[in-house]
């Protein structure tokens, strides 16, 4: 939170960009639960793993975003988080199905010793396709909540005091 705090120089965006993290981990372990298996230091690997690809994507979204702002201020949060959905749209499934065909192998238990790292490959693989559709509706929608408390927290600030 804190190095995304001072990337962004907000309070704020930090919780939109990890908005999307607890749905990758639930379903990683919901993964690693359907499948029987059990959360070890493998398991954490994936974890891991599979949320800094949910953080990279959600990053990748905001900052187009904020930069559109930043170039245009008349710009609508509305439209600058949809105009970074749209771009950035492709980066992010190459990214992600990268990484998925990169695990499948893994979750399906293919060559020496691949048991122990089967609950890895699972928890990336599980984790990615349920997080990734759901992140990619989620984070939007959050920057466009955060946006509007940013703005009232503005305003707010902005108001006279009362006097006595």
């Amino acid at each position: 939170y804190l190095v995304l705090g001072i990337l962004y120089e907000s309070f704020i965006h930090p919780f939109t960009i990890l908005s999307g993290l607890p749905s990758a981990g639930f379903s990683a372990l919901a993964t690693l639960w359907l499948f029987g298996m059990e959360l070890d230091l493998y398991g954490f690997v994936g974890i891991i793993m599979l949320l800094g690809i949910v953080k990279k994507n959600a990053i990748m979204m905001l900052d187009f975003a904020l930069e559109a702002q930043k170039l245009n201020p008349a710009l609508d949060p509305l439209d600058a988080i949809t105009q970074g959905c749209h771009v950035r749209f492709r980066p992010i499934m190459m990214t992600t199905m990268a990484a998925l065909m990169a695990a499948i192998p893994i979750a399906l238990c293919y060559g020496a010793g691949a048991e122990s790292r089967q609950p890895l490959g699972l928890a990336v693989v599980g984790g990615l396709l349920f997080s990734q559709s759901l992140t990619l509706y989620v984070t939007p929608v959050f920057y466009l909540y955060m946006e509007d408390l940013q703005q009232w927290l503005r305003s707010r600030d902005k108001r006279p005091l009362p006097h006595d």
